[in-house]
């Protein structure tokens, strides 16, 4: 039988097997557009040298001028996972996760033996935020906005209202960027205990690279940074994160979230009457009958699917899939409405 904590590692990638079409992972490029593939192949004849404190320093006030922050206020991580890696530091006494969300923070935190409580929230309430099921004693808390699977968007004022007095609030906000202006992030606030967690890899087709960064209190991070090797991130991650926090990679972003909007409105409107919740990322969570037989399903016909069940809160029923063009989102949807039909 598989574990739980099998269950809680397994991510889109796994679902994603070479030659199926993949609707099941939200990276939105193959690969780096052009000008970043030129940065990061320019960052090569570096590679001879270990990265250096100018470039790391080079980095964060790169970030910082994009968040209206401090350099010191920024920690870039190899990969916005490690942020998760780094929490068990803090030794929290309980630590309170919001699901259904990404599960690395709930291994990472059970491996070093923190307790967890898991806050689940409800479809019936629209996945909405419940700040009381967060417990008072709870020093550290976890949660994803935009959401990854459900694709909700909480109010930051919600959020922020978690915040308190010797309590480490981190909020995930890896799929950020993907929304036109950003809205709700808590990137650019100073709150007690605030981590704001960022990644490069959604917009920006760096999945292999590992490049994303944290925002917070300077005391705080040096606190998760303690224990971290020297050079804890290479040269081409300094440059990747460098490079897609300068201004023209930031308007690009933009452009693109507005862009890749309307694919979103146009998946929502397909698959309506599978739809859990009104989506505000580019990926929809679907609750479809007989969920685990149709995922096989559209494996058989090529087309991957991300499963639902690893998430806390769901089921064999709900499926999680990416948007994409409206012509190539289509196919999913003739193949889906086939695999039901054939049911």
């Amino acid at each position: 039988m598989t574990s739980e904590r099998a269950l809680l590692r397994h991510h889109g990638d796994v679902d994603a097997a070479p030659g199926l079409v993949d609707f099941a992972v939200n990276v939105r490029l193959p690969r780096p557009p052009a000008w970043l593939r030129d940065r990061l192949v320019a960052a090569l004849d570096d590679l001879g040298r270990y990265p250096s404190d100018l470039a790391d320093l080079t980095a964060r006030r790169t970030v910082a001028a994009r968040h209206g922050r401090t350099p010191e206020e920024v920690l870039v991580l190899a990969g916005a996972a490690e942020g998760f890696a780094l929490l068990p530091v803090l030794r929290p006494v309980l630590a309170a996760v919001v699901h259904p969300s990404f599960t690395e923070p709930e291994v990472a935190l059970v491996d070093a033996g923190v307790p967890v409580h898991r806050v689940l929230l409800r479809a019936e309430d629209g996945y909405a935020l419940r700040p009381e099921l967060v417990p008072d004693e709870a020093d550290l808390v976890v949660i994803g906005n935009p959401t990854n699977p459900t694709s909700v968007l909480h109010p930051a004022a919600a959020i922020a209202a978690l915040a308190r007095p010797g309590r480490v609030l981190v909020v995930d906000e890896a799929f950020a960027d993907t929304l036109p202006d950003e809205p709700e992030s808590l990137s650019g606030q100073r709150l007690p205990g605030l981590l704001v967690l960022r990644s490069l890899t959604k917009t920006w087709g760096l999945a292999g690279l590992r490049a994303g960064y944290l925002l917070g209190d300077p005391a705080l991070l040096a606190r998760l940074a303690h224990h971290r090797p020297q050079w804890p991130v290479g040269s081409l991650v300094l440059e990747a994160v460098t490079a897609c926090c300068e201004p023209a990679a930031v308007a690009a972003a933009r452009r693109i979230a507005e862009e890749t909007a309307p694919h979103t409105d146009h998946a929502a409107r397909a698959l309506a009457d599978l739809l859990v919740v009104p989506p505000r990322a580019p990926f929809l969570l679907l609750d479809v009958p007989g969920g685990a037989e149709v995922r096989e399903a559209l494996r058989g016909k090529g087309i991957a699917v991300r499963r639902g069940d690893t998430f806390p809160g769901l089921t064999p029923d709900h499926l999680r899939v990416a948007t994409r063009p409206p012509a190539e989102f289509d196919l999913l949807v003739d193949a889906l409405r086939v695999a039901l039909e054939e049911r």
